[in-house]
């Protein structure tokens, strides 16, 4: 199997344990690493009709620090749990949840490496990798996205109709909490790692799992990634043939990676908004 570039430094923490949370709250603004931001593309949501902000969700190790967006006053809602890149919940990804508010739903990005570091006030990717996406474990983040749909039905949403986003490592999480939680309705992976180099925190990666599917998955990738190749996009697409999955995999032929962030050079508007359709439209067919 070949190795994914984007994540070959990754390392397992062997012995490693925590319990709680280094991070104890969402950050402001954009991430530290990423800046300076690209100002003139920046997709920017108000929050008027919703409910948004910072909350915590109740989990073994303590209180895990997230953001939510619903309409105001909503029940019932059809429920998103957003995932980050490796950045953290940044002003990005906050957005995107209140994009989705917008239109009816309930979104939920936690802080997917709160016990490891704050990742968002890190500057340098490396020591972003090397650190806390290196020690989380991926047995937290599906507990922790779990503790997020628990919260969920009890603040709002209807977890009979869930379904999760992610994009860049939270794409390689979308497959992986596709395959291990039994009722989520949907899930849509942007251009998420397929294959990689197994470690003791991160033992299997989509590829390992494409039999395992228990919700579709529609994953959205980019032509001209330079650490996610053809080969393992089709690699991905023949396993999820073979085993008979739903799943769907749609590919922008000149977009780059991480084609969708707006806030960073490698957005592409009509891949972007393109993609975005193609998420609602998935989330729809599916009862989400």
């Amino acid at each position: 199997m070949k190795k994914n570039p984007e994540f070959d430094s990754l390392v397992p923490s062997i012995g490693f344990s925590r319990r709680g949370f280094i991070v104890t709250a969402v950050g402001a603004g954009f991430a530290a690493a990423m800046q300076p931001i690209m100002a003139q593309t920046v997709i920017r949501t108000d929050s008027e009709g919703l409910t948004a902000g910072d909350i915590t969700i109740p989990t073994a190790d303590g209180p895990l620090p997230a953001y939510r967006a619903m309409p105001a006053a909503g029940k019932q809602l059809p429920t998103v749990l957003v995932v980050h890149e490796i950045f953290g919940v940044h002003e990005y990804i906050k957005d995107i949840c209140r994009r989705l508010a917008k239109l009816g739903y309930l979104a939920i990005a936690a802080e997917m490496y709160a016990r490891h570091g704050d990742v968002a006030k890190m500057s340098n990717i490396q020591d972003i990798l090397d650190g806390p996406v290196a020690a989380a474990t991926d047995r937290e983040h599906m507990s922790d996205l779990d503790a997020c749909a628990d919260w969920a039905a009890k603040n709002g949403g209807d977890t009979a109709r869930l379904a999760i986003t992610g994009f860049c490592r939270g794409g390689r999480t979308v497959w992986l909490y596709a395959a291990h939680r039994p009722t989520l309705k949907a899930a849509v992976a942007w251009y998420g790692a397929l294959e990689g180099a197994p470690t003791a925190n991160q033992p299997k990666w989509p590829l390992d799992m494409a039999a395992d599917m228990k919700a579709p998955v529609l994953g959205l990738y980019a032509g001209k990634d330079q650490g996610i190749t053809a080969d393992q996009v089709e690699e991905m697409r023949q396993a999820l043939k073979k085993a008979g999955s739903k799943s769907e995999i749609i590919v922008y032929p000149d977009a780059p990676h991480a084609f969708h962030a707006d806030y960073r050079p490698s957005y592409r508007k009509e891949a972007a908004e393109d993609g975005w359709q193609r998420m609602l439209a998935w989330f729809r067919a599916n009862g989400v």
